[in-house]
């Protein structure tokens, strides 16, 4: 290949050579002359002949070397495979010649003809176990298992009537037990007492069991509890814990092993427990523990401020939870309450609750449940009151005017309310500050409600002379005859913009997507494609460039 390409590279391509013979006349100098012109001119027509050539042939021949060398590569590795295949063959059958004298001669004695295995079965099957044997003769099969015989040839010797052979010597073990697990041999009675080993499993599906084995348990809150079951079976099975939800579904996995424990009890963790065992043998099994978690009273509210008016009707109510059950008494400005027919308390699992009816004025107050049990004592106040509700607004975020904005409202109030008081401010706030502005007030005076709405105030006032697209904020307080009720929750609103143009924000959003699609659409031609027509280019204008410096065409 060497001496190839450097012959291409020179451009001598052999060259024919041409031999003068000199004849004793005169004129044949001059004939051998022109004749020696004649060649140095043709020889220049064959140089130039190579040169035009040079660059595709090196373009081919390096392609066709390196498929030669791939090809070469692996015909190597296929010769060197046929090769190693028939030294084998040649080996295999020189062992086959030598086999053949025993095989022959050993055809009389007998064999088996089914092989040792290893069975799993299920308490409660049937098993069969196999012992084929060819050329027996007058040999007597047993079959035995450890030192106790179970047949010898067709007589049963066992005394177990679950077993028994079948189709000639194979052992059938019906309703299987545990305790018949081991090895069955089938043996023959000859000089060499040739066996064939039988190996059974019995599986055994999971059982388990709780410790203890009442399944109750109790622990105080904050401290730590262990809950334990153990399962049995063949495979040993693994055992995983849930918790039970409130619709006696099981939630998801919680802990792994027969020991459960949990570190610093909280009231919520009481509940039931379900242990289950699997080893994949039947149904997974399972068993229920529940534990009761004492912790002193833990009172919840419904409400904390309830409002009400005179003649009317108001629910108190207290949700307690506790372990032991705790007793509930009601008190009204630290002054216990005693059942009447105006005062009623009733209970419903873990609700406890106060009706107060046709309320009178000294009703009003503050009001407290107290819970007690064995381990503490709980207190949660509330307060009934005449004074109106707190507002709850009704107003879209989002203005539609850019100079203006309606603000609705609602207040709920027994007697008729007396005044409103509206108050509203600019906030001025970027990416990295919020400045809010001074309020500005409004002293409203409410219409008269319509008798068919003695309860809710529903109201609305424009406010005006806004800036366009600007942050407001909003609060509105009321008073009856019963005094000024709590400030609302502070609304927050977005006056219109004037502008309907694209935002900064949105502008840079469509311009970076487009940036995106531009910058995803080059690339479409891989990389080291370019790069390797590249070179190859190069390297054939290389070569037309050298050989032309050569010739001094260049």
């Amino acid at each position: 290949m060497k001496i190839i390409s450097r012959s291409i590279r020179t451009g001598a391509l052999a060259p024919p050579t041409t031999t003068a013979h000199v004849h004793g006349h005169a004129h044949d100098t001059a004939t051998a002359t022109a004749t020696a012109s004649g060649i140095r001119k043709s020889s220049q027509r064959r140089n130039r002949a190579p040169l035009q050539m040079n660059c595709p042939i090196l373009i081919v021949i390096s392609l066709g070397w390196l498929l030669h060398a791939h090809a070469g590569s692996g015909g190597f590795a296929v010769e060197a495979a046929i090769s190693n295949r028939g030294s084998n063959s040649r080996s295999m059958s020189n062992v086959q010649q030598s086999a053949v004298a025993p095989s022959t001669l050993a055809a009389t004695l007998p064999r088996f003809l089914s092989r040792g295995h290893t069975y799993r079965a299920v308490v409660g099957d049937t098993l069969v176990l196999p012992c084929q044997v060819e050329n027996l003769g007058n040999f007597v099969l047993l079959w035995r298992r450890g030192t106790n015989v179970l047949t010898a040839s067709n007589i049963m010797v066992t005394r177990d009537e679950r077993v028994r052979l079948i189709d000639g010597y194979n052992l059938e073990i019906s309703d299987l037990e545990p305790q018949d697990a081991g090895d069955y041999v089938c043996q023959i009675s000859d000089k060499i007492n040739r066996d064939q080993v039988h190996t059974v499993e019995i599986l055994v599906p999971p059982s388990v069991r709780a410790i203890p084995t009442s399944g109750q348990l109790q622990a105080r809150k904050g401290g730590p509890i262990t809950l334990e079951c153990k399962g049995s079976g063949n495979p040993v099975p693994s055992i995983y814990w849930t918790k039970k939800s409130g619709a006696n579904k099981s939630s998801a996995r919680i802990g792994d092993g027969p020991i459960l424990t949990l570190e610093k009890l909280e009231r919520q963790q009481a509940g039931v427990y379900q242990c289950t065992a699997d080893n994949g043998v039947g149904d997974p099994v399972t068993v229920d523990m529940r534990l009761d978690v004492l912790y002193p009273p833990d009172i919840q509210v419904e409400k904390s401020w309830i409002h009400s008016g005179e003649g009317f009707e108001a629910k108190l109510v207290c949700i307690v939870f506790a372990d032991p059950v705790a007793t509930v008494s009601w008190y009204q400005n630290s002054f216990p309450i005693q059942s009447t027919d105006r005062r009623i308390m009733a209970t419903r699992a873990n609700r406890h609750m106060l009706t107060i009816r046709h309320i009178q004025q000294e009703d009003f107050g503050n009001y407290s449940c107290v819970a007690d049990n064995s381990l503490g004592r709980s207190r949660k106040y509330m307060e009934l009151s005449g004074r109106p509700g707190a507002a709850e607004f009704y107003s879209p975020k989002w203005g539609r005017l850019p100079d203006s904005y309606n603000l609705t409202w609602k207040i709920d109030s027994y007697p008729p309310l007396e005044e409103v008081r509206l108050l509203y401010r600019r906030v001025q706030m970027n990416e990295t500050y919020q400045q809010p502005g001074r309020w500005h007030d409004f002293i409203l005076t409410p219409e008269h409600r319509p008798a068919s709405e003695p309860l809710t105030h529903i109201m609305s006032y424009t406010i005006k002379n806004l800036h366009p697209g600007g942050y407001y904020e909003a609060i509105v307080q009321a008073k009856n005859r019963y005094g000024w009720n709590e400030v609302s929750d502070i609304f927050q609103f977005v006056v219109a913009n004037s502008s309907q143009d694209i935002g900064p924000e949105d502008a840079e959003v469509v311009a970076s997507s487009k940036s995106r699609s531009n910058s995803a659409s080059t690339g479409s031609l891989p990389g080291s494609t370019l790069l390797h027509t590249a070179l190859l280019l190069a390297l054939a204008l290389s070569n037309c460039q050298f050989d032309r410096r050569r010739l001094g065409l260049g």
